[in-house]
Order: C-alpha cells, then sequence, then structure tokens
C-alpha cells in the first residue's frame, strides 16, 4: 500500500520549492524589472509557502518511517510533476490572461522541458513574468525530484528510489557517489557549470544579458522556450546558432559522463563511450542529409547557410530544445518528417533531453541483428553487448517494452487528437512534440498550439508528463495491482 502520510509529507517540498521560486520573481519584478506584475507572484507565493509549512509540521508528526518504498517513489514522482505543473500555472492565468486549461500546458511545457507554447504576443509581456516561464524550464531540467532528493539526507536509500523513478533512460544505477545526496549535488554542479559558460557564451556572441539567460535557460535544460514569438529569429547569427549547437548538445549528453570528464580531465572518455559516440555519428549525418535537400530543393542556395541551419534544426530536434529558425515549417515534407523522426531518437540517457534515448536505440538495433544471427545459425549463442559487457535480459525486456508503449502511445494520442478536428500532420507532429518533448511542431501547430482545441490541450499535457517520466511510471500508477499490495 502507498505511504500516504508520506506521500503528503514529500510533496509538501515540490509545493515550497515552487512558492520560494515564485517569490523570488516577485521581488525581481518589483525591484529589478519593475513591470509591475508582483501581486501575481507574491499571492500564491505565499499561499504555497503556507501550505507547505503546515503540511511538513503535520506530516512530520504522524511520520514514523524514514525511509519510502519504491511504489512511494513512482507515486511522489508523478504527483510531483503534475502538482508542481498545476502551481506553476497560477501566474500565467494572471499575468498572460489565458485559461486555465493553457495555463497548465505551459507550466508543464516548462517544467517538462517541452517547450511548446499556447501564448503568442510573447513580445510585448512583461520580462519578469518571461524570465519566470524561462526559469521553469530551467529548473525541470534535472528533475524536480532531485531537487527534493538535495534536501533530504533522510531519504537514505529512498533517496535512490526517487532518482530511479524519476531519472530517463534504461539504466539507472549509475551512481557517481555511494550516497544519492551527494551524486545529486554532482549532477547540480555540471548542470550549474554548463549554465554560466552558455550564458557568457550567447553574451559574447552578441546577445544582451537578459537575451543570454533567458535563452540559456532553454538551451541548457533542453526546453525550448524563448522570450520571443520568433525563436531563435531574432539572433539567426552563425556564431550564436554555434554556441547554440554546443550547449543544446552538451545538455543532451549523460552528466554522469559529464562529471566523470570533469574529474579525469580526459576529454576521450566522450568518444570511449559508445551512446555518445554513436549520438554524433546520428546528429552529423541528419545534417547532412537535412542540408542536402534543402539546397536540392532551392531553399537555400547558400550550401554552409543551408547546413548551419541544417545542423541547428536538427541538433535542435534530436536533444528536444526545439528552438526554431524562421521559416522552418515551410520546409519540405520530407525534411519535416525527418526532423520528426530524430525527436524520437532524442538525447542521451541521464540527460535533460528527451525521446526515446540512444542507448535504447542502440540496444533495439542490437536485438534486431542478434535475431537475425540466430536465423542463420539457429544452435549460436549471442548476447547483447553494450560498452563491451553482456547487457542483462532485464535491460532488454524493458527496452523492448519502451519502445512498444512509446509507439502505441503515439499512435493512440494521434488518433485522439485527430478526432478533436486536427489533421494527420498537425497531430502527429503536436503529440511527438509532446512525448518526445521536442518543442518543435508543424502544421496548424507550427508557431504555437492555439488551434488545439481544450481537449487537446489536457491530452497533450497528459502526453507530455507520460513522455517526461517515460511512460511506465505513469502508466503504473493505473494497475489496480499497484495500489492492493
Amino acid at each position: 500500500m502507498i505511504n500516504k502520510v508520506a506521500a503528503a509529507y514529500l510533496l509538501a517540498f515540490p509545493a515550497g520549492i515552487m512558492g520560494i521560486v515564485q517569490l523570488v520573481f516577485a521581488f525581481l519584478s518589483f525591484a529589478l524589472f519593475r513591470d509591475h506584475q508582483e501581486m501575481a507572484f507574491l499571492i500564491p507565493a505565499m499561499s504555497m509557502i503556507i501550505a507547505s509549512v503546515i503540511f511538513l509540521i503535520a506530516g512530520k508528526r504522524r511520520l514514523n518511517v524514514k525511509k519510502i518504498g519504491y511504489r512511494d517513489a513512482l507515486f511522489f514522482a508523478v504527483l510531483s510533476w503534475a502538482g508542481m505543473g498545476l502551481l506553476g500555472a497560477i501566474p500565467i492565468v494572471l499575468v498572460a490572461g489565458v485559461s486555465f486549461t493553457d495555463a497548465v500546458f505551459e507550466s508543464i511545457s516548462a517544467l517538462t522541458t517541452t517547450g511548446v507554447t499556447a501564448l503568442s504576443g510573447l513580445d510585448a509581456m512583461p520580462k519578469s513574468f518571461l524570465m519566470y516561464r524561462q526559469f521553469l524550464q530551467w529548473m525541470g531540467g534535472l528533475g524536480v525530484v532531485i531537487y527534493v532528493v538535495t534536501i533530504l539526507p533522510m531519504l537514505n536509500v529512498g533517496g535512490m528510489k526517487l532518482m530511479q523513478a524519476e531519472t530517463p533512460g534504461p539504466i539507472k544505477n549509475d551512481k557517481l557517489s555511494a550516497r544519492m545526496v551527494d551524486t545529486a549535488h554532482y549532477l547540480w554542479l555540471v548542470y550549474l557549470t554548463i549554465t554560466v559558460l552558455c550564458a557568457l557564451g550567447f553574451y559574447v556572441a552578441g546577445m544582451t544579458a537578459y537575451d543570454a539567460i533567458a535563452y540559456t535557460f532553454s538551451t541548457v535544460s533542453t526546453g525550448g522556450f524563448a522570450p520571443y514569438d520568433d525563436s531563435m529569429g531574432r539572433y539567426d547569427k552563425g556564431i550564436i546558432l554555434i554556441v547554440a549547437d554546443v550547449f543544446m548538445i552538451l545538455g543532451a549528453l549523460n552528466f554522469a559522463l559529464h562529471f566523470r570528464v570533469w574529474r579525469s580531465f580526459k576529454l576521450r572518455r566522450y568518444y570511449q563511450d559508445e551512446e555518445t559516440r554513436t549520438y554524433f555519428i546520428i546528429v552529423l549525418v541528419l545534417a547532412l542529409i537535412v542540408a542536402f535537400f534543402l539546397v536540392q530543393r532551392n531553399v537555400y542556395t547558400d550550401a554552409f547557410r543551408a547546413f548551419n541551419h541544417a545542423l541547428f534544426l536538427v541538433i535542435s530536434m534530436i536533444t528536444s530544445t526545439g528552438l526554431g529558425l524562421p521559416g522552418y515549417t515551410e520546409w519540405p515534407q520530407v525534411v519535416v518528417f525527418l526532423l520528426i523522426f530524430s525527436c524520437y531518437l532524442g538525447g542521451c540517457a541521464g540527460s535533460t533531453a528527451g525521446g526515446n534515448k540512444i542507448i535504447r536505440n542502440i540496444l533495439s538495433i542490437k536485438m534486431i541483428a542478434r535475431e537475425l544471427k540466430r536465423l542463420i545459425h539457429p544452435r549460436g549463442v549471442f548476447e547483447v553487448e553494450y560498452q563491451g559487457k553482456a547487457v542483462e535480459d532485464s535491460v532488454l525486456n524493458a527496452t523492448i517494452a519502451f519502445m512498444f508503449i512509446a509507439a502505441v502511445v503515439s499512435l493512440v494520442f494521434t488518433l485522439l487528437l485527430m478526432a478533436t478536428g486536427l489533421d494527420f500532420l498537425t497531430a502527429f507532429s503536436a503529440v511527438a512534440a509532446c512525448v518526445n518533448a521536442a518543442g518543435l511542431a508543424f502544421g496548424a501547430v507550427g508557431s504555437n498550439f492555439q488551434p488545439v482545441n481544450d481537449l487537446g490541450v489536457w491530452l497533450l499535457s497528459l502526453a507530455m508528463l507520460l513522455g517526461r517520466l517515460e511512460y511506465l511510471t505513469v502508466l503504473a500508477l493505473l494497475l489496480p495491482s499497484f495500489w492492493r499490495y
């Protein structure tokens, strides 16, 4: 059975964190930006902080166990993301004046680092609100649950369970330290370092300080929101796109690998890692193919510019960032489907990126190759190896299950969205953008998701949560046996 007291006690922490974030932006609105939006942040912030303190005090008196079970971790992970999405939506309603449905969609899109938006007219919106929206994706980058792990050393083994419930990827026991809290601290250290370097890179390349910080929150978190309606179009310059390429890639690589490279000062570790090596090859090949079609279809006459834009869009999609360029929705359909395909490939396990993850694609191809070998050599014994080691059957089975569920979820949600009145390309690309946290879509939702009705918006909000928590975590809660024992 779920430990309801523990769940309520733990959920007070993400609520308190969201309250503190909104309190900070109330101060920024009043003291720095002076755009008179402080009350839109202050009122919900104080409500959340007070409620969080009450739940903590009441829960602590009734909480007798300091460790939580795996089911508690799954339950907590799902409710954390859903709860943070609901709470984060309140200032969006108050400032942007949109419906609660659209505000929740926007908030969940930010926290899951999806980057799709239902808003327009961003250029005229208050700077404090736009930066709040950008910050939510940065906060969601490594996961709200990791916040809790870093401030709850009392969880001990439970901390590892929380991390496993939230962390993307099939192999989830890659700890940097014996203590889960230390592992979370190391990951945040890497995250903060990359964030600072990215902001400096954008600033030196020509962005204003405000825009450098805003776009950094999108780039490092592979989130995709922008403070302007034209996404990256305002800074369509070669050097800025190159900076974005570098840090989108860094955000989509395994953060544990970043830390090991940093600690050892050996860059060759990136090449030695099979997933990272494969990732770079895929990006380069896809960018060359897309650039070829852009030149061949006369979208660009300059081959270098074509490759620069192709590389940026491929990286933006495969890292699930979702920053766009002017006119990308008008590119040839063969390019559009290549970009959608790339967002399903996704980033590396243990990164901020979405998608199926490269490691799962590698394992899937190797499993297909193994079955072909068995057809040719029926008596042969073949193992699937990764990084020179045999992969356990439990990992292979989980990979097959994930890939199957990802395909079924995409199909079902595409059909449901088509039932709301959307055409196939719009529905399919919208679902692909949401389940893979990719951000960029095509068809009627190429600019924003305003053409989607309320039912479709709620379906896509659920799709974002399913994709961010990698399907099984959420679907497990729907099983009667999850609650029975």
